[in-house]
């Protein structure tokens, strides 16, 4: 390698090394809407408006769903001073109006590019423009970036993120950074310093083995997450079709547990009952959203069952009994599992029928049938 190149490549490391995000976003794990999973190339900003409408009639945006995101292939070039162009056919009144009518219903307004020469849709992307696409996004009144991580040229994502970071904290916009490199180097370990929220595996599909693979995998690196920096195991399928009503309850229960981002995947316009019930459990979402910030996690498992915990504040806990195999089956929870004094007695709250359900001293135990959970939370007598 060229002397003066790898003094340069030293010199961004270290940089990237002692920056940080600074926008002061992400205190509890960001919540809203992405075109992604149900639309996928088709939007629009009729689209955009019906769904920022949909958000608000169906109570949802009260819930904190508030960001409405449009992923890939809104823009198509660059204009004479290589600004980043929109699809004149299909945001024909531009993204500065689209967010303008977002923000009037009180949402957040969110867009989508990529740390590579192209989008995963061959758009253009901003490898080499990230200042100019911060100021613009800025410029727009842009509140939120998914950032992806096709076409990069083989570069590290850790040297691709962080000048998007740097160029969206000069705007002096606070805009919420999604890195999206799909777990590729391990963002756990230096995305904290970088975005408010990374990936950390592949996208997700819409069936119960993709989704289980996903949190799983999530929950290697549960140590790192916190206010302000998310682990992400990609956006929600709940409604999509793939799984059954029970199969998104769990998926949803697992992503609160977790701490990872709910963000909604489905067509939030046609909505059904089921969907919207579990999306909008609110005792559920306040366990993602808890001000604690600590990402609950595995805590004790066998080949078909799962016992997940975690502190929340109030001096409570969160516990998620899952059952993976294919019958029903009693999970058994002991305190010691939990990291729990023994000899302390809890009251056991199910947040899904939002009821107090008794007192219990060592253990809590519970039938759970095939694909479901128990979830709950743990309060000291």
């Amino acid at each position: 390698m060229n002397f003066k190149v790898f003094i340069f490549i030293s010199f961004l490391s270290l940089i990237n090394l002692t920056s940080c995000i600074d926008n002061g976003l992400g205190l509890t794990p960001q919540m809203g809407w992405n075109s992604w999973n149900y639309f996928h190339c088709n939007v629009s900003e009729d689209l955009i408006k019906q769904t920022a409408d949909a958000l608000v009639s169906t109570g949802l945006a009260t819930l904190g769903y508030r960001y409405v995101n449009i992923d890939d292939c809104w823009q198509v070039s660059r204009d004479s001073s290589n600004r980043i162009v929109a699809d004149p056919v299909t945001f024909p009144s531009g993204i500065a109006a689209l967010a303008e009518y977002v923000h009037s219903k009180g949402l957040l307004f969110g867009l989508y590019s990529d740390a590579g020469n192209y989008t995963c849709q061959d758009r253009p992307g901003s490898l080499g423009y990230e200042e100019i696409d911060a100021q613009t996004y800025a410029d727009w009144k842009v509140d939120y970036l998914k950032y992806d991580n096709c076409n990069n040229g083989g570069i590290s994502p850790k040297i691709r993120y962080p000048p998007m970071r740097d160029a969206l904290n000069k705007t002096g916009r606070p805009i919420f950074y999604s890195i999206c490199e799909w777990g590729r180097e391990n963002p756990a370990t230096w995305a904290p310093n970088v975005g408010n929220s990374w990936r950390t595996t592949p996208d997700i599909s819409d069936n119960w083995y993709s989704m289980i693979w996903r949190i799983q995998y999530n929950n290697l690196w549960w140590k790192y997450a916190g206010p302000g920096a998310w682990n992400d195991p990609d956006m929600l399928e709940v409604g999509n079709g793939g799984m059954t009503s029970i199969e998104y309850k769990t998926h949803f229960s697992l992503w609160s547990i977790a701490k990872s981002p709910l963000i909604i995947g489905c067509d939030v316009r046609n909505i059904d009952k089921d969907t919207l019930t579990i999306l909008s459990a609110v005792e559920v979402i306040a366990i993602n959203q808890d001000s604690l910030g600590v990402q609950g996690h595995i805590v004790n498992e066998t080949e078909t069952t799962q016992i997940w915990s975690g502190p929340l504040s109030g001096n409570r806990y969160s516990l998620l009994l899952l059952n993976k195999g294919r019958e029903t089956t009693k999970i058994v929870a002991n305190w010691s599992d939990l990291g729990l004094d023994t000899t302390t007695k809890y009251t056991v709250r199910d947040i899904w029928e939002r009821e107090n359900i008794g007192v219990y001293s060592g253990s809590f135990e519970a039938i759970v049938e095939s694909h479901d959970v128990f979830m709950g939370t743990l309060t000291a007598v």
